[in-house]
């Protein structure tokens, strides 16, 4: 058998549920176990902490783990690399399932806990291992997992390097090359680089937007795109919403600095968003207090919402989620006309996020979009960059790791396809240096 196996779980056929299993000689590493999110919202009102995972796994909302059966006591971890649930969503589901310690950075550790805790039908005993990046961590005599630091549209994201015996595999999902972040700091590109001479195995890496060419602007001009939307007007009077990723701290931070600057009292909404500010504080990436108010349950919500409606709209810059226009949402609730808060002529609606390239996601915005416009609001699009890399970030990646071996994962054929073209362009060639995977198929090295 060789040495070095690379396991398709989830996450090669589509966006989302990543799963990936390395096997190294007779022992097994998982990282990450995400959700479907798609999937999830088509089927309206679901209870995601109330489904068995069978349920789920037939809804393709998370990965098909079957290939692993009858090697499940041979896993000795579960690395997560960020706290996204295309990244975790699946924890609470399957973890149990395999008797090793989850490992994650400090803020994706917080939210894995909430995700095990909010669990109703199984029961998930694994230790959860809080390892920051830069640190390492020895799994066996024989791997080592080391924790990178990376940018990504989430706080806390990092690259996991596993070092083996028969080489380094270094996992990449997510990331952007971003050299001026608003919080935190950029890539550990030292690291990286050495990383690169000392050799690499194998690199297993997103391709989420290898088809966009460029590179991924930095979160800097995001924040002075949403400061120039903000205060780059006259309309001073009108009332403003915006909305973004509840996890997207650096974002909401900007907002909430711009808010302060117009003199409007800043306000996050929505059970999310509370989550992941919480969990910010909790960490240490968010102040504690400082007057801004969070609202999370939906009497909190209507309330503040219809303070603002006394008091005058131009006195807050509520925060809020849906972004994407899904059902239930703050946003969505308030373009269905739920709440007491009136959209009226002139209201700005800011949507600091894109749209999730999925029919679902792009068909729910676009009600929500019609039905503000229809009361008079004026829609401010895309008032944001993404937090993947472009196609030459990733040719900058691969010309820093130069990897033996290179695995598109996250994506579907077109994104891996789109990847495979620029791997070809530095050198690697299909079958032999890259290696397209489909779910339920594993790639043997060494």
């Amino acid at each position: 058998m060789s040495s070095i196996g690379i396991m398709a779980v989830g996450g090669y056929d589509e966006i989302g549920r990543n799963m990936t299993a390395i096997r190294v000689d007779n022992d097994i590493i998982i990282m990450d176990m995400g959700i479907r999110l798609d999937r999830v919202q088509i089927h309206e009102d679901t209870d995601v902490e109330s489904l068995h995972s069978s349920d789920l796994i037939a809804m393709g909302a998370i990965p098909d783990d079957s290939v692993l059966n009858g090697v499940a006591s041979k896993v000795r971890a579960i690395v997560c690399t960020h706290g996204h649930l295309d990244h975790i969503g699946a924890v609470s589901k399957l973890a149990h399932k395999y008797r090793a310690p989850i490992i994650a950075t400090p803020f994706t550790a917080d939210l894995v806990n909430q995700e095990i805790k909010a669990e109703r039908i199984f029961r998930v005993n694994n230790e959860v291992i809080s390892l920051k990046a830069g640190e390492r961590h020895q799994v066996t005599p024989d791997i080592e997992l080391e924790f990178i630091r990376v940018q990504h549209s989430i706080v806390d994201c990092v690259f996991a390097a596993l070092h083996t015996k028969h080489g380094t595999i270094l996992y990449a999902n997510d990331f952007k090359i971003d050299r001026s972040p608003t919080l935190g700091e950029p890539p550990d590109f030292p690291r990286l680089r050495q990383l690169g001479r000392e050799g690499v195995l194998a690199l297993i890496t997103e391709t989420t937007n290898a088809g966009i060419s460029g590179k991924t602007p930095s979160e800097q001009i995001a924040k002075d795109l949403v400061w120039d939307v903000l205060m780059g007007t006259e309309e001073t009077e009108s009332g403003i919403l915006v909305t973004t990723f509840s996890s997207h701290i650096a974002r909401i931070k900007a907002i909430i600095e711009a808010a302060r600057k117009m003199g409007r009292k800043p306000i996050l909404l929505g059970r999310s968003m509370e989550k992941y500010w919480g969990t910010a504080v909790r960490t240490g990436y968010a102040e504690r207090g400082n007057g801004l108010a969070v609202c999370g349950r939906r009497k909190a919500v209507d309330k503040a919402l219809k303070r603002m409606m006394v008091e005058g709209k131009d006195k807050y810059l509520p925060i809020m989620t849906g972004h994407q226009g899904e059902p239930g949402a703050i946003l969505s609730r308030i373009a269905n006309g739920e709440t007491e808060f009136r959209v009226e002529s002139g209201d700005r609606v800011i949507f600091s996020a894109g749209i999730i390239p999925q029919p679902l996601n792009m068909s729910n915005r676009h009600t929500v979009e019609t039905k503000l416009k229809m009361k008079g609001a004026r829609i401010y699009d895309n008032v944001h960059v993404s937090g993947h890399a472009c196609r030459e970030d990733h040719w900058e990646l691969l010309r820093m790791i130069n990897p033996e071996h290179v695995i598109p994962s996250h994506g579907n054929l077109n994104s891996h396809g789109q990847y495979l073209m620029l791997a070809e362009d530095t050198g690697y060639k299909l079958g032999y240096s890259i290696h397209l995977l489909r779910n339920g198929q594993e790639l043997l090295l060494g």
